[in-house]
């Protein structure tokens, strides 16, 4: 690339020409996702919910960014069934197909499990895990019809090791792993139903990628007596940052990566080693 060429101007990006959709799509690892793909030439959906001050800055701020390519902002509860599927739907609408879908909209509503409340359980596991499935259903009816498509869930560690007052948290992100591995033998049963069998093309893929303690605004509030005690965990010494999360997601949702699916990456610095 050239001092003078732009992110955006690089035709030889992974996913060029594509539409991507990114849920809790507008600050931490979903806007590095975002700003990620958008660097390997995808148009981007962002998916929100309150904030909308925030959205539209960073809605502006890609915008001008990536000037070539189409940028749109999508309010909705993730919680619901219904929003997911008017959410898919308007990005089908706006950019005329769906290619990539990025399952990152999450919560944390943290309690020991003596003190969780109905609401507390039920809340996490309808925004991560509920929701993942039907904004992902949503979206591969449109991917079978097109004989094409990357669905990527974002999971965490935590769904692997569990963590004490976050009982509902490490189930909802533990039940990504068996949503991902399913979603993914039922892409390649509809597309073998549908005529269109994966090994003629790129084909429907569904993996998910496992973050490890990543620097966000939420790990910012955590006082540094206890952020060193984390990061001592952490064989590398350090949290990950955001773009090292995006950069797994734009591999996965390449054409190259046809061959990878039902997969569970980890991103996490060793943790689980």
């Amino acid at each position: 690339m050239t001092e003078t060429q732009s992110p955006q101007q690089n035709s030889r990006g992974m996913v060029t020409g594509k539409v991507a959709l990114v849920t809790g799509g507008t600050r931490g690892i979903g806007a590095a996702v975002g700003r990620g793909l958008a660097d390997e030439g995808a148009s981007i959906a962002a998916g929100y919910w309150h904030g909308h001050e925030g959205a539209e800055k960073f809605g502006a701020a890609m915008s001008a960014e990536y000037p070539q390519q189409h940028f749109t902002l999508h309010e909705g509860n993730i919680g619901h069934a219904d929003d997911c599927r008017r959410v898919v739907r308007e990005v089908i609408d706006q950019h005329g197909h769906l290619d990539i879908l990025v399952n990152n909209a999450g919560i944390t509503i943290d309690r020991t499990v003596a003190k969780m409340s109905d609401e507390d359980w039920l809340r996490v596991l309808s925004v991560n895990l509920s929701g993942a499935f039907f904004i992902a259903q949503a979206a591969l009816d449109h991917m079978i019809e097109r004989g094409t498509g990357r669905i990527i869930n974002m999971s965490s560690a935590i769904g692997e090791t569990g963590n004490i007052g976050q009982a509902n948290y490490a189930a909802s992100k533990s039940g990504l792993f068996g949503l991902t591995k399913s979603l993914a033998r039922e892409a390649i049963f509809q597309l073998n139903r549908a005529q269109r069998p994966p090994g003629d093309g790129i084909g429907v893929t569904v993996n998910a990628v496992t973050p490890g303690f990543i620097a966000t605004d939420m790990m910012a509030t955590i006082p540094d007596k206890v952020l060193d005690r984390v990061k001592g965990q952490i064989p590398v010494g350090r949290l990950g940052q955001p773009e090292e999360i995006a950069r797994v997601v734009c591999f996965l949702a390449a054409d190259q990566s046809a061959y990878i699916t039902g997969q569970i990456w980890a991103v996490n610095g060793g943790l689980d080693m």
